[in-house]
């Protein structure tokens, strides 16, 4: 008798299912590049080849979620992974809005080093507002300036009415004169056309895959919107309940499969949507479109930085607080060479 339990127990055991981790993952815009491109690949792909981890992946456009509510949503354990642009919680966190300062990084390596300085600070505040762990932080290209108004360069967008990317974008509009209008991502083609806004902010391929070349006539490549990163980051109670193998292929695949290649690329990625937007050189996405391509001029440069330096930056400060804003300028503004001032 003994025997018999002995065989049926084993019988039990090497008959019962190794069952697999899994994840449900709720990815950004569904139709821009950074989605198809690089972050469906690895979550759909690259991940289950490297574990034995199986993923349900949908976007936060394909569910109608508020891009406000994503992070909120995540912490409260409704999916396991989110990703989306950070600009869209920071109603929720102002400190957040130190990880994607405009006209601060010109480039794709000086946008990087200041991503990987502001890590600690993002880790943290995720941690703490979000109850989530941060996976990876990769770029949209630059955020431009798409015009369906005649302009010639920076001064010509006082007195127009223009959609911002982000908090410190609208601060930065209103300094220059401009009217701040709050329009989502998908809104804005009607918007340009209507003449709700006379110009919107967003990445130059972002503008091109969602066609807002047909609406408006005028790109300005100066990046008044940062470089509009987008988190990763999964659940923390979620991340606590895996092994610590799983976190290290989860952590060391997504560096590897995912943020480095969406880095690598994100320079010459720029170079590609702007002469994809305007007909000016080679266009490797599709037809070549011909919106008029302003220059920004040093002036234009010059003065933009003086209008982050003199009031956007402090203005965030104020509203962050003085132990946000030091951490900042011992990180990311070390990195830049800039500092903001405190009270």
């Amino acid at each position: 008798m003994k025997r018999t339990f002995a065989l049926l127990a084993a019988t039990a055991l090497t008959s019962t299912p190794v069952f697999a981790e899994s994840l449900n993952v709720v990815g950004s815009w569904s139709g821009l590049p950074l989605h198809k491109q690089y972050e469906a690949p690895y979550w759909t792909d690259k991940l289950p080849a490297a574990s034995d981890i199986e993923v349900a992946l949908t976007t936060h456009d394909q569910m109608g979620l508020g891009v406000g509510d994503i992070y909120r949503l995540l912490g409260q354990g409704v999916y396991d992974v989110a990703m989306t642009v950070a600009d869209y919680a920071v109603a929720d966190a102002p400190e957040l809005e130190g990880l994607d300062v405009p006209l601060l990084a010109l480039d794709a390596d000086s946008a990087r080093k200041m991503v990987e300085a502001a890590k600690p600070m993002v880790a943290d505040i995720y941690r703490d507002r979000f109850n989530s762990h941060v996976l990876a932080i990769a770029p949209y290209p630059p955020q431009v300036v798409f015009c369906n108004h005649e302009i010639s360069g920076l001064d010509d967008l006082k007195g127009l009415k223009v959609r911002a990317s982000g908090r410190m974008t609208a601060k930065f509009l209103e300094a220059l004169g401009a009217e701040g209008v709050n329009v989502s991502f998908s809104e804005v083609p009607g918007a340009l056309q209507k003449g709700v806004v006379d110009c919107a902010v967003t990445g130059a391929g972002s503008g091109y895959s969602a066609g807002w070349w047909e609406v408006s006539t005028h790109l300005l490549p100066i990046p008044l919107g940062g470089w509009d990163s987008v988190v990763t980051a999964v659940n923390l109670d979620k991340w606590n309940s895996l092994d610590a193998g799983t976190q290290e292929t989860i952590s060391s695949s997504i560096k590897a499969e995912f943020e480095d290649p969406a880095w690598a690329s994100a320079q010459d990625a720029l170079v590609n949507d702007i002469a994809c937007l305007t007909g000016n050189g080679d266009c490797p996405a599709g037809d070549a479109r011909s919106m008029v391509l302003v220059e920004a001029s040093d002036a234009d440069i010059a003065r933009a930085r003086e209008i982050l330096l003199t009031e956007v930056l402090p203005d965030w400060a104020d509203r962050a607080g003085a132990e946000w804003a030091d951490r900042w300028n011992a990180s990311v503004g070390a990195v830049v060479g800039v500092t903001v001032p405190t009270n």
